[in-house]
Order: C-alpha cells, then structure tokens, then sequence
C-alpha cells in the first residue's frame, strides 16, 4: 500500500506492473481490496491502481468539500499519467463514469461491472426489496447493517445464503461494516456531484466501453447496463456473469480477468 496528498487528502492505493495504466474503483460496499482477483492478472500488461477513494478503506476523510471524480484526475496528475482506463464495480462505476465526463481527456476506456450511474433512480422493486432485506442503517449495530447489505447485494435476491461462499459472505460483511462507517463519516462532509447527472448524458461518452453485471445481482442493476449499451454509442454489452451478483470481480475473478484483458487498451 502507498499513501499520497490528493486535492489535500491522504488517499491509499495499490500500484503493480507496467504499461497502459489502469484504475480499479472499488463498490461502496467494500474497498480496494475487492480487486485482489485482478491485480495480479492485470498487472501482468498493465499499470494497474486500485485506490481507496476518499473516506473509505486506508484512504483519509478532511472535513473540505470534494468530488470523487476529481480526486480519481488528482490522482493520475500525481502519478504522471497523462490518461488511464477506469474499471468500476457498482459506486466505484458511477464514479468512473462521472470522470470520463468531467474529465473525457484523462480516460481511455470504461470498464463497467455492476454498475451504478449518479442521478440514477432505483425502481419500486429494488426499493422495496431493500426495505425488506436491510431497511435503515443502524449507526448503533453496524454489524446487522453490513449483513443485511451484503445479503442484498453480494447474495442477491434469486439466491439463498448457502448458495454463496461463506468466505465471500464473510469478507464482504468485512469489507461493508467498515464501509458504513466511512459513510456515516461521509454523510457530514460535502460531497460535490457531478451537475448535471450522468443518467441523462450516457449518450455524450465518447470512448471504448465495456458494460456487465452479475446473473443473481438485483436487476435494475442489469436494466443500467441495458441502458448504458444503448445509449453510448459503439458500447459493448457482454452477457451477465451467471452465478455472480454485484460484486463479480470477487466471485468471478476468472471471467472478470479474461473480459478486462480483452477488452483494456
């Protein structure tokens, strides 16, 4: 792990390999390590960076207003790259998107996997389907909130607990119980969103982009992806992973691996 000041906040990331370079972002359910499964078959034709973004895992949180995606351009500044493809899984996603259209110079390609997009509106379903399954986060029992989240999203809503690794499950409880204490901390500081939205402005991407989503993840998940396919032009839309729900690259690190090396510039 490497620390560096960005845009004043101390941000942790992991730099392996050489060549193009190529930025994971982590789901807001976990950190940079949800990449251990890419890192090192990626790092094999690539500069590959998995960063904790601002608040999460080892990276800080000062109290200034800041926007993910400029930190994401902060970062390349400070490692002299002068543009990088962004893999994105879920929030990690929105945020890769949000660069390429705040920033469209500094990104080469997307990589999308189970991906949010910002001003995106959940539908009825998956709203009611949360109530059920995690409702409000309790800041007094974290513990309850991160299993209930990764029941959601890591098991998803077509699968029982049991069909799933009890590693994963475990790991992911981990990695989303810290989470939800970076969020809460987050929650009082400003966060600058991209203005407007990328939900309406899929269509103003102009580079290569690679777009799936995990069979048993929750399936608006999949319609964003649908949607994004459509709306970019030239963007590739590969079939959902099956037996993978939101975070794939965990549970599928094998088709995830094989997809990015064919698809990374």
């Amino acid at each position: 792990m490497t620390k560096i000041d960005i845009n004043g906040a101390s941000l942790a990331y992991d730099d392996l390999g050489s060549g193009s370079t190529v930025v994971l972002l982590h789901a807001g359910i976990a950190d940079r390590r949800m990449w251990r499964g890419q890192l090192p078959a990626l790092a094999e034709r690539h500069r590959v960076v998995a960063l904790d973004l601002r608040g999460y895992g080892d990276s800080a949180l000062p109290p200034e207003p800041f926007a993910h995606h400029d930190d994401v351009v902060g970062l390349l500044d400070a490692l002299g790259v002068e543009r990088a493809a962004l893999v994105g899984c879920s929030f990690g996603g929105a945020v890769a998107v949000d660069t390429a259209l705040a920033h469209p110079e500094r990104v080469s390609a997307l990589a999308l996997l189970g991906t949010a997009v910002s001003g995106n509106e959940w539908s009825e379903e998956t709203e009611d389907l949360w109530e059920r399954l995690v409702g409000e986060v309790d800041p007094e029992d974290l513990t309850a909130s991160a299993a209930g989240e990764v029941r959601f999203w890591v098991v998803g809503p077509s699968r029982a607990p049991g069909d799933v690794d009890p590693e994963l499950v475990a790991f992911a409880e981990e990695m989303d119980h810290r989470a939800l204490a970076s969020e809460l901390a987050l929650s009082a500081v400003e966060i600058e969103e991209l203005d407007p939205p990328a939900i309406d402005r899929l269509g103003e991407l102009r580079l290569p982009v690679l777009v799936t989503a995990g069979a048993d993840d929750v399936r608006d998940i999949a319609r964003l992806a649908d949607r994004i396919a459509a709306e970019v032009p030239g963007a590739v839309r590969l079939p959902d992973v099956p037996d993978a729900a939101h975070l794939l690259p965990l549970e599928r690190p094998e088709a995830v691996n094989a997809a990015l090396l064919n698809f990374l510039p």
